[in-house]
């Protein structure tokens, strides 16, 4: 838990960065006050701190950076009819144009805090010798933290909006236009190597994962580089925005004057990650490595593990940077916005103080997916997603496939936050569960390795890939080999999503590749083939052997207790894994009756409802269930919540949030939006 957020601000940090009307305007401080916070390092830190705060409350739990779990071929949102979906639908065009201005102004917040620090610590002295005399300290230190928070919200920016203003905090600015996103592209790369060789590893003079670090911002410039170099949607409606680049088109769209392309002299970016995820994962890597061994006595999974650290409130040494968030009220009474458990948390119906207390659970797994996509013994698959959540009054229950959030509906549920895993469970106000939000772990370094290597066609792509499959199967079993060109990109695309579900990564992964609407078009074809086997036939068998049925059988059983790996399909209360329930009774928590946990049959094997197996499971007390059934039923919401924008293999995806209406009012017609967004 980060002790960043409980620190007590000097009264010179409050008035150090007031914020004017203008989003891109800041009072100057005093020299007094200059003078006073960078006195030492641990006075500039305070502001840092502050800075951190900014980002947390006012950027990173902003609804545009909500939304990136819910836009992939692997990830939907569970409600009907919400605007919170749009964009996440790729319908950004029905947005109202000030729908994530918070979020907008929150970032550029940040940056006025961020480059105000790192200018006054250039003009030390101190700082000035460190740099001359090749030495890290405290101050070249903090020089670094403060210019990778300010490239952290430029990225953010970009990958959120597109082209937008840059370079213009902490001035008075009465004209100012957008720039273009590869021009800040190379700016924040330059940036960050320049302040790279001056800062601490993880694990370095006090440097945990919740503060930036060498190591991360190794693996932000490769990042960076990688978004630079892929795949993405750009404006054609500016002449001369892109300056002299050529860009490879894979579709456009005259209608909203934008393309889907990449910059014709993309391969020096891929040697830039390349060089720089070498560094974070050698030299530089520090602490930082993958959970590869699992020590407890009733678990033996390292994939879990590292999930489990933060529910523990602990940094997982997988971990490269996480947002810190305080549990409960903070030192001054104030929330500190624990948005991660809740939003993406297992599903509850439960209020406050419940048991466990409403958890909205925003992102669900397509079926496909959980049935067809992973290995029927992928570890992995049930860390991540599941079919149970809770009615918040101590009981596990069934989520059905009928729209609706919580545990009331939605279908298959992340599983990577799930609360009742918490020692002991939070059951205070919802929101304050107290989990960091994760920024980046290792094997998403690994994996862009893999991907970068596989691009520049380099023999060892499949190596980094392999790190990633030892961890999550615990064997050289399940390596893959023998895999080159298109084929080792598709198996790279394909891990990410199988580590990655739920985390906001793979909607920009499938950006990136080029192949987005493609995707998109795929699962949603592969989706109508479900629906119209399950109502057909009552099923559908997926080329993996796993089976989605129309009904399954379920009953509660006595007692309350979490379960964990299983592989023995016939024990229908801890097959499958990772869920159950608490036993919040223990808390001296109201709970409703004593069968808490949910056992199940049939959730991966067809059984005919007339057939003598199914009456002998209700002369056991079990009922039979909706499941694939309410998918049919519901077959238009679904559909329509699962990339609905994209309508052929050529449509151009439009993933942007629009620029607020004070930048572009304010801008003297140098501020547009594109794609079809809102104007005004």
């Amino acid at each position: 838990m980060n002790k960043l957020i409980i620190i007590a601000y000097s009264l010179a940090c409050c008035l150090l960065f007031t914020q004017c009307s203008d989003y891109l305007d800041t009072t100057s401080p005093s020299n007094a006050d200059d003078e006073f916070v960078t006195s030492s390092p641990s006075e500039t830190f305070k502001v840092m701190s502050k800075a951190y705060a900014v980002y947390r409350q006012n950027a990173v739990m902003g609804i545009y950076n909500w939304n990136d779990p819910l836009c992939s071929d692997i990830e939907y949102y569970p409600e009907k009819n919400s605007s919170n979906n749009n964009n996440a639908r790729l319908k950004p065009d029905i947005m109202d144009v000030d729908a994530v201005k918070g979020g907008f102004d929150g970032l550029y917040n940040v940056i006025s805090y961020a480059s105000r620090v790192a200018e006054l610590i250039a003009a030390k002295d101190e700082y000035k010798a460190d740099i001359a005399a090749g030495v890290t300290s405290d101050w070249t230190q903090l020089h670094g933290e403060a210019t990778a928070l300010r490239a952290l919200c430029y990225f953010d920016l970009i990958r959120h909006f597109g082209d937008v203003p840059y370079g213009y905090e902490n001035n008075y600015v009465v004209d100012f236009k957008l720039t273009s996103r590869f021009e800040i592209y190379d700016a924040l790369i330059n940036s960050l190597k320049a302040v790279e060789p001056y800062m601490y590893k993880l694990g370095e003079g006090s440097i945990t994962a919740e503060r930036l670090s060498k190591t991360f911002v190794d693996a932000l410039i490769a990042k960076i580089a990688l978004f630079a170099g892929g795949y993405q949607t750009i404006r054609t409606d500016i002449d001369g925005l892109y300056g002299t680049l050529t860009f490879t088109n894979v579709s456009t769209d005259a209608t909203h004057k934008s393309a889907y392309a990449r910059r014709a002299d993309y391969l020096p970016y891929y040697t830039i990650a390349k060089d720089y995820l070498i560094r974070a994962t050698t030299v530089n890597a520090g602490t930082a490595a993958l959970v590869t061994t699992d020590e407890r006595t009733y678990a033996n999974n390292p994939f879990q593990r590292h999930f489990q650290y933060g529910l523990d409130l602990e940094v997982s040494p997988e971990t490269l940077f996480e947002v810190g968030i305080a549990q409960g009220p903070s030192a001054t009474g104030m929330a500190t916005n624990g948005e991660y458990g809740y939003a993406f948390g297992r599903g509850s119906s439960g209020g406050n103080n419940a048991a466990p207390n409403k958890l909205f659970a925003a992102v669900r797994m397509v079926p496909t997916f959980y049935y067809g996509g992973f290995a029927t013994d992928d570890p992995r698959r049930d860390v991540s997603a599941v079919v149970t959540g809770f009615d918040g009054k101590g009981n596990e229950k069934l989520i059905p496939f009928t729209p609706n959030s919580k545990a009331d509906g939605g279908g298959i549920c992340l599983n990577k936050w799930d609360l009742c895993r918490q020692n002991p469970p939070y059951t205070g106000k919802q929101r304050m569960a107290g989990i960091d939000w994760p920024i980046m772990r290792y094997a998403e370094v690994l994996l862009m390795l893999a991907e970068v290597k596989a691009e520049l066609n380099e023999a060892d792509a499949i190596d980094y890939l392999n790190d990633v499959r030892q961890r999550a199967f615990g064997d050289t079993n399940h390596d893959l080999t023998g895999l080159t060109g298109e084929a080792l990109k598709e198996a790279i695309l394909m891990e990410r999503k199988f580590e990655f579900f739920g985390e906001g990564i793979v909607r920009f992964d499938l950006i990136r590749s080029g192949k987005f609407s493609e995707k998109a078009i795929a699962v949603r074809n592969e989706l109508n083939t479900v629906i119209s086997n399950l109502n057909t036939n009552g099923f559908h068998t997926f080329s993996n052997g796993a089976v989605f049925p129309a009904y399954i059988w379920t009953k509660q059983v006595p007692g309350a207790q979490l379960t964990y790996d299983c592989t023995n399909v016939n024990d229908s209360v801890m097959f499958p894994g990772w869920r159950g329930v608490y036993d919040f009774a223990s808390l001296g928590i109201s709970v409703t009756g004593t069968n808490h946990n949910t056992a199940i049959r049939g959730l991966f094997n067809y059984i005919n409802p007339t057939s003598a197996e199914a009456a002998t499971l209700e002369s056991y007390g079990y009922a039979k269930k909706d499941w694939g059934s309410l998918l049919v039923t519901n077959a238009d919401t679904y559909l329509d919540n699962i990339l609905v924008g994209i309508t052929s293999a050529t449509t151009v995806p439009h993933y942007f949030w629009p620029i607020p209406y004070e930048v572009i009012s304010q801008s003297k017609g140098k501020v547009t939006n594109g794609y079809g967004l809102p104007q005004e």
